[in-house]
């Protein structure tokens, strides 16, 4: 049958679950650490950063569906379902038998997939009581979906920006105080982690990881308030797994299944909720998809860094993760264009890594990647988010592979939002002034010298 352009799901097909991949893998990540005791931690430690029902989401490994709440779900049905692409229009201009469909998060006004988690994780607060809620942003996306979550459940929000997208984004910080929220570009002065930073580092652009101690701090230092993240945790996976199980449901009303899936990888919340349904019949021995996750070259977590205990934060207060890092001390060079900033990779995803079940993970230099934006948008109409256009890098690559093989293979990618405020990262593209940043190998040793030692476990 002739596939249409684009597949809605009705809204009786919509999921009404979340998936926990944790529940079909084979081993289970490495547990997580206090920072206090330098033990295992428990639920109950995760209570004073993170509200209750969060908490327990992130240390489950057995619950294999999560029920929405109902008001996500009513929350969802204003934005969702997202529509399931085939990418025609590319694939003639690559002349390739590959069959290329993405899937688009960008239909809300954060522009990213960064909406399913935030509403989960307000109406969890709300839920609970509690009065306001803190967090970090990096190109912003994550910062503007909470922005617009918190306005919806009406909880006021803090949100503590990455310095240098401060500056690049104001567009995308004026979105977020249109919705009520207050931002401050990080590292700031009104933290002590933050006044630290900036004294070791007076010039620095921030990272995500600043952010995260800053917000963190803001938190657990103000009564009835939580900390909320947008990537890595093991709660923001679930929620995100929506965007794997429409997109399944949706390929199989097509009598479609992908050979090759690929996201860009960040912290991990858009490569993890897009994968997680085809990662379950990987796991289970259903089928055997190729799964890649691609991250900037100027930010090489996966593919250049040390699969080892660090603190999720620069300042060293949140739970240590064993994870693929760089340290918690890496600093992204100021020219690396959209978010992706993260210094590690999610506990899961670097599991499933580690152990074989991702098969591949690339790192692109941001010419490169602007590049293939820049292309796919002249054939699809969509202006890609920088951190999608890692993902369309690789799609297109898998595509002349295809065209050089004469293999027929689909693919999926996830399209996770649009560049309407990367406006200055394009322009800087189009008039030949990007440059490539690549750390050496010097660069990256100072990160894994500052690793913590675990007595017992990381010595």
């Amino acid at each position: 049958m002739k596939v249409p352009h684009r597949l809605y799901l009705t809204e009786d097909q919509m999921p009404k679950q979340w998936y926990n991949v944790r529940a079909d893998m084979k081993e289970q990540h490495d547990p997580i650490i206090n920072p206090a005791t330098m033990k295992p931690a428990q639920e109950s430690d995760l209570y004073p950063v993170f509200c209750k029902k969060l908490a327990h989401q992130e240390m489950d490994c057995e619950t294999r569906y999560v029920d929405i709440p109902e008001e996500v779900q009513e929350m969802y049905k204003i934005y969702r379902p997202s529509p399931l692409i085939r990418a025609y229009n590319l694939e003639k201009a690559l002349d390739t038998p590959a069959k290329i469909y993405y899937k688009f998060e960008g239909n809300n006004t954060s522009g990213s997939h960064k909406l399913n988690s935030a509403i989960a994780q307000v109406y969890y607060a709300k839920e609970q009581g509690l009065k306001a809620l803190t967090t970090e942003t990096g190109a912003g996306q994550w910062g503007t979906a909470m922005a617009e979550a918190c306005s919806y459940f009406h909880m006021p929000l803090t949100v503590f920006m990455v310095k240098v997208s401060y500056q690049q984004k104001p567009y995308r910080k004026a979105v977020m105080q249109t919705f009520g929220a207050d931002v401050i570009p990080s590292p700031s002065t009104e933290t002590q982690i933050g006044r630290a930073i900036l004294e070791a580092n007076p010039g620095t652009g921030g990272s995500l990881g600043c952010a995260i101690s800053e917000a963190v701090e803001r938190a657990v230092t103000t009564e009835g308030t939580r900390y909320v993240l947008g990537s890595v945790l093991n709660q923001v996976l679930l929620h995100q797994s929506v965007i794997g199980l429409e997109s399944k449901i949706a390929m199989e009303l097509l009598d479609e299944y992908p050979d090759i899936v690929i996201g860009c990888a960040g912290g991990g919340s858009n490569l993890g909720g897009l994968i997680s349904p085809f990662m379950q019949d990987k796991l289970t021995g259903k089928a055997n998809p190729y799964f890649i996750a691609v991250e900037p070259a100027s930010c090489p977590s996966l593919t250049r860094g040390r699969y080892a205990y660090d603190f999720c934060d620069t300042g060293k207060v949140t739970p240590l993760a064993k994870m693929y890092t760089l340290g918690s001390g890496f600093m992204p060079s100021s020219n690396h264009a959209g978010g992706l900033r993260y210094h590690g990779m999610s506990p899961i995803l670097s599991k499933l890594y580690h152990d074989g079940y991702i098969d591949e993970a690339r790192s692109v230099e941001q010419t490169k990647v602007f590049e293939a934006a820049t292309f796919f948008a002249k054939q699809e109409t969509i202006l890609p988010a920088p951190e999608s256009a890692h993902a369309i890098r690789a799609a297109i690559d898998e595509a002349i592979k295809c065209r050089e093989s004469g293999e027929k293979k689909t693919i999926l990618f996830g399209l996770t939002g649009t560049g309407y405020f990367d406006m200055t990262a394009y322009t800087s593209y189009i008039e030949g002034t990007m440059n490539d940043y690549i750390p050496t190998d010097e660069d990256l040793q100072k990160g894994f010298d500052a690793l913590p030692v675990i007595p017992g476990i990381q010595e």
